[in-house]
């Protein structure tokens, strides 16, 4: 739905217009997906819509898909708190723990250039390169019970970075959609 804004013609949304309308997550986070010196159309059916093409809802889905892995991990009976992380050799892992660990500088770089759609920018990279491995590499695989433990140890990591990403933008991380 396109808005055009203009108050001499009446035609304006205030944000708390918006916030009720798609809701405080999705207005937090497609606020923050642009630098606060460019242009933003927000688009308001994307935000509402709950499908991939909402960023806020991919990201979102990325957590919750993990709380579910490892939930069903836990009723299954695999332990990960010994591992060995040189078994994650597959090109979407290295691309998780490469990203992983440029988390760190990126939140020291977002606060004082002062640019937290960086780490809006983040959640959705993060969330991307979680799909990409979800799509190629089985998780639970009980012919590999190290690999396994590797790997939800990795979804652990990526787990609590992806969650502090959003809430340092003000989103929840929610466990179940």
């Amino acid at each position: 739905e396109r808005v055009k804004m203009s108050k001499r013609s009446g035609k304006a949304l205030t944000l708390r217009q918006l916030m009720e309308d798609v809701g405080v997550d999705a207005m937090r986070y497609m606020m923050n997906t642009r630098s606060c010196d460019t242009h933003l159309d927000f688009d308001i059916n994307l935000a509402r819509s709950q499908s991939n093409d909402n960023p806020v809802y991919y990201v979102q889905y990325a957590h919750a898909r993990i709380c579910t892995l490892l939930d069903k991990a836990e009723a299954s009976g695999y332990a990960y708190e010994k591992y060995d992380s040189s078994l994650l050799k597959q090109t979407s892992e290295i691309n998780l723990l490469k990203l992983l660990a440029s988390f760190p500088q990126l939140v020291l770089d977002a606060a004082e250039k002062r640019i937290p759609h960086k780490i809006t920018q983040y959640t959705f990279d993060v969330a991307s390169q979680l799909h990409s491995f979800y799509n190629a590499e089985k998780v639970l695989d009980e012919s590999q019970l190290e690999v396994t433990k590797a790997r939800l140890a990795l979804l652990q990591a990526v787990k609590i970075t992806l969650g502090n990403a959003l809430r340092m933008v003000g989103v929840h991380a929610p466990e179940k959609m």
